[in-house]
């Protein structure tokens, strides 16, 4: 079964799909809708050495007309889980509506 996954972050990084999927993943543009965004510092060893970045972007719902551009991915079910154990206790997965009508997995603030 395919999963939709919409990334406003790191996991568009290739080096992080490469290292957290083992393959570079494709997707389309998209936008969140309804979500503001903001950053967040992250302490873990592993997501930092995959990411090489102290501070990731984050999103939280905010007004109608906010959004967050991003990428769409199709992965499977076991791509998604290890998206789940790439992600720090600072975001939870739901899902959310995108700019282009489809409903895709999403991190948002815990």
């Amino acid at each position: 079964m395919t999963e939709l996954l919409f990334s406003y972050g790191t996991l568009q990084q290739e080096g992080v799909q490469v290292a957290q999927f083992g393959r570079r993943l494709t997707g389309t543009p998209d936008a969140l809708v309804g979500f503001r965004q903001a950053m967040v510092e992250i302490t873990d060893p592993d997501v930092l050495a995959k990411s090489a970045k102290r501070f990731h972007p984050i999103v939280m719902p905010g007004g109608a007309n906010d959004r967050v551009a991003g990428t769409v991915f199709e992965i499977t079910a076991e791509e998604l889980a290890a998206a789940d154990s790439y992600e720090v206790a600072d975001y939870r997965r739901v899902a959310a509506a995108l700019a282009s009508g489809r409903t895709a997995w999403v991190y948002v603030k815990a």
